[in-house]
């Protein structure tokens, strides 16, 4: 079978997303104008015009930075109505976990998001279980709050800077909203409204949605892959791997396998799905080519395998996932094997120890540093096969 692991693309998602910043930054734009006309019919000098632009970029970032705030805490409170339980609360890299009752401050980041609510999964009853509420939860608040600052602006005088500035809040949480609310499926990321249509009236994406859940539950407590439930792991049929979701069980499918040291199982069934086209997102299949590098390295170790891999979409990705543990043990390994270079080894693993420090699932780091041992051994025992090659008589000695 001819295979493709390249990171599919599907820039409809990406255009959509440049439309509405386009749309979302005209609006604001037209916001500040007429501001700016306003200070400067005011009177307002160099100095007050220049204060005014500083305020009006303060309140585009900090609407920006509240909306994302509103959006996963919509998650948050629509889930917990809707009979979810708290796992974890993410703003940019800043994360707050629970785990084993305990709360504690994590440091994570993941690109395409902003933020992320991750919660327990209730039971599934008669094959349904409550996922619109969860995953419309952040835009209907960002509807609500955008309603509510655009209410309150007509209370304000007109062109003032409170006026400007609940007009901005309410674009954004607009312009929040329709990103996240429409169903659109984007090459890293799929957004919630994309999510909530792949699981909704799916029997097998529901199953498939909670085994998620209940796998990041089990991994914020510290319990690693190989050690949850074998009937989470089956690999979806090609038809059903069409489906994000369900396209995810045969991702942690394959993450299980290298969990467990299976690497020549792990990698046949990688190629197998990279070489699909199916419903597994760009972030994902960049995870798995990493785990595809890391077999080539401790076995073959073919420079032409290992280098037509690192495509220029691949290093793209794990340059913006730089501080995720397998990309950081992907590149140790590079260093170490493929490359030969220690001094680039040392400093992968040392990017690696900070990661570890605040990283908020310990099981994950366990496992990266098993995986980073055996290239380790890897490095020894050839090692000292080329020392033993050096060493023997030469003919006739």
């Amino acid at each position: 079978m001819k295979t493709n692991d390249k990171p599919q693309k599907n820039n409809s998602g990406a255009w959509l997303g440049m439309a509405y910043f386009a749309l979302i930054g005209a609006a604001c734009g037209m916001l500040f104008i007429m501001y700016m006309n306003h200070a400067a019919d005011a009177g307002s000098g160099k100095a007050g015009l220049l204060l005014s632009l500083l305020l009006m970029l303060v309140s585009l970032y900090g609407a920006m930075f509240v909306q994302i705030i509103v959006h996963e805490a919509g998650h948050l409170v629509f889930g917990l109505i809707s009979g979810y339980g708290f796992s974890s609360f993410r703003i940019f890299n800043l994360m707050l976990v629970k785990e084993n009752g305990r709360f504690r401050i994590c440091r994570m980041s993941i690109a395409g998001t902003g933020g992320q609510c991750l919660m327990t999964p209730p039971d599934i009853r008669d094959g349904k279980m409550p996922v619109l509420l969860y995953n419309f939860g952040g835009s209907l608040m960002n509807l609500l709050t955008g309603a509510v600052c655009f209410g309150l602006s007509f209370v304000c005088q007109r062109y003032s800077f409170g006026w400007m500035v609940l007009l901005v809040f309410a674009v954004i949480g607009l312009g929040y909203a329709l990103m996240n609310g429409l169903p659109v499926k984007s090459g890293a990321v799929n957004n919630d409204g994309r999510n909530a249509l792949d699981i909704a009236g799916n029997e097998t994406a529901t199953r498939a949605y909670r085994i998620l859940m209940k796998v990041n539950e089990m991994t914020s407590r510290g319990i690693r892959l190989k050690d949850m439930p074998e009937e989470w792991f089956a690999v979806p049929d090609d038809e059903n791997m069409q489906n994000s979701i369900i396209a995810s069980l045969g991702v942690l499918v394959c993450n299980r396998l290298t969990d467990q040291h299976r690497f020549a199982e792990a990698d046949t069934l990688t190629q197998r799905l990279l070489s699909q086209k199916n419903g597994i997102n760009a972030l994902c299949r960049g995870f798995l080519l990493c785990d595809r590098m890391y077999a080539e390295m401790i076995t073959e170790n073919r420079p032409e395998a290992v280098e037509s891999m690192r495509t220029k979409e691949q290093t793209d990705l794990m340059k913006t996932m730089k501080t995720y543990p397998s990309i950081l043990r992907t590149e140790y390994v590079y260093a170490k094997l493929a490359q030969k270079d220690e001094k680039a080894a040392e400093d992968a693993a040392k990017r690696f120890e900070k990661c570890a420090k605040t990283y908020p699932y310990p099981g994950d780091i366990e496992g990266e540093r098993e995986l980073m041992a055996i290239a380790d051994e890897v490095h020894a025992n050839r090692s000292d096969a080329g020392a033993e090659t050096d060493t023997e008589p030469a003919d006739g000695i």
